[in-house]
């Protein structure tokens, strides 16, 4: 997608999108929110709708958990399913990917020589849960490691290769789990290719979809994984947490428990043991595995219902391209000015398909050398100094300066990730640019030994 201009910018802001749209949001006065790919947000008719089923749930508990919810729930599930172009039969919700991810590859079963297929920049909390199970199960994890920037061709061949060497060895790759967009760095994956190699080697596809739904055009009809996480909280405008979890109807049998497990698992039949009874109404004619994921204990899951309030704010701004290409337009140019004003660069590759999203990378002006010198001077041990001003230059964007920006020590250089959003504007991340070289060269100065020194 071709970066567009601040005159195009200008001319989408004054129509419908930028400042004008925070007054729909609940951002702390004078808060910049250039982190929105964290943890996301959602506006002020969202929170109405979840206020409303919050207080439903309070007046008569018992008949919204057994009766209204259910409903609700399918009200939910009906327009993701026409958004994603998917059976609504395939769609079931869970808290967040994490949970969705775990989901999958805890219900599967291993035997020797079985492996999990992931990449280098899988997300830490998914990582360590293939490591966890490489632990506890037969399984073993094959990581594919590498550094952006590379291209596309490139992570698919190497896909390609690698699960066509561990057959030859006789090893079975029995999964593989990949991203649409990495967390850190925010760069967009070849996951339609992916997914389409996958089928074509017989491996079973995990697309871990954290920034999908929302963020970038999920034609799940097309792209057919066999199971899929995205989390509507992040992009969606739903409150936290809520993610989405496709299965399509021919891997179902594959999930037969939700995490923790609940009254939905169905044990396995054993001689002389009874079926253990269930305090949750059947509701209706469902199948098992939707009833399954109906009621996972008991938590508040209003976000799960306020989908259709959130998708209906959003066609009040235009609707799903509208908002994509904005931010995607914006999160480029930001990206652009920001390397202008820091003198740096942005993270991508030659064909410029990293950037295929709403997130960008710009490196930062600091030289770790200067950096390290200081500390060690300081007392401060080499191998801690990168954790030791990560942490301070995060807490610092949001004491002095109201806002957080994603900073990470990658590929030998110092990163910040902005997100591109509706309530932006390209005037916020230039102001975002000239505060992170303020906050370089106090980093450059040993500002952070001060703060240091007062943890040791």
């Amino acid at each position: 997608m071709a970066t567009s201009t601040p005159t195009t910018l200008a001319v989408r802001e004054k129509k419908k999108f930028g400042k004008e749209l925070i007054k729909d949001f609940l951002f702390a006065e004078g808060h910049k929110n250039l982190n929105h790919g964290s943890f996301g947000t959602y506006p002020r008719p969202v929170r109405e709708a979840m206020h409303g089923f919050s207080d439903a749930s309070e007046a008569r508990p018992d008949d919204f958990i057994f009766y209204t919810y259910p409903k609700k729930l399918d009200e939910s599930r009906t327009a993701l399913a026409a958004l994603l172009s998917v059976p609504v039969e395939t769609l079931v919700f869970v808290p967040n990917a994490t949970t969705g991810v775990n989901t999958v590859l805890r219900n599967l079963v291993y035997e020797e020589g079985d492996k999990i297929l992931y990449f280098a920049t899988a997300y830490g909390a998914c990582e360590k849960t293939v490591v966890h199970l490489t632990e506890t199960t037969p399984v073993q994890g094959v990581k594919i490691e590498f550094v952006h920037p590379v291209e596309d061709d490139w992570i698919v061949d190497q896909f390609r290769k690698r699960v066509k060497e561990e057959q030859a060895k006789g090893a079975n790759v029995k999964v593989a789990m990949f991203d649409t967009v990495v967390s850190i760095p925010g760069v967009r994956m070849p996951f339609e290719r992916l997914t389409a190699a996958c089928k074509e080697l017989g491996v079973l596809s995990l697309v871990d979809a954290a920034h999908g739904i929302g963020h970038i055009d999920l034609d799940l009809a097309k792209l057919d994984p066999d199971f899929l996480v995205s989390n509507c909280h992040k992009w969606l405008y739903v409150p936290r947490g809520c993610a989405v979890f496709h299965v399509p109807v021919r891997n179902q049998h594959l999930i037969r428990t939700t995490l923790p497990t609940s009254h939905g698992f169905n044990p396995l039949p054993v001689p002389g043991i009874a079926k253990i009874p269930t305090p949750v109404p059947s509701s209706g004619a469902k199948t098992a595995f939707i009833q399954n994921f109906e009621f996972m204990a008991t938590i508040d899951n209003s976000p799960f219902l306020c989908i259709p309030a959130a998708i209906a704010y959003r066609e009040s701004l235009g609707g799903e391209k509208s908002i994509m290409e904005y931010c995607n337009r914006l999160a480029r140019e930001a990206g652009r000015r920001a390397a202008e004003i820091l003198g740096t660069e942005v993270l991508e590759n030659s064909t410029g398909t990293l950037g295929n999203c709403c997130m960008t990378n710009v490196r930062l002006p600091i030289s770790q050398s200067v950096v390290e010198e200081v500390a060690i001077k300081g007392g401060i041990e080499k191998d801690n100094v990168v954790t030791w001003v990560r942490e301070w230059m995060s807490k610092l964007l949001s004491d002095e300066y109201s806002t957080f920006i994603m900073i990470r020590w990658y590929a030998g250089a110092w990163w910040a990730r902005f997100s591109g959003q509706v309530y932006l504007e390209i005037e916020d991340f230039e102001w975002g640019a000239r505060v992170l070289k303020e906050v370089c060269g106090r980093v450059e100065k040993g500002e952070f030994l001060k703060e240091i020194a007062s943890k040791l």
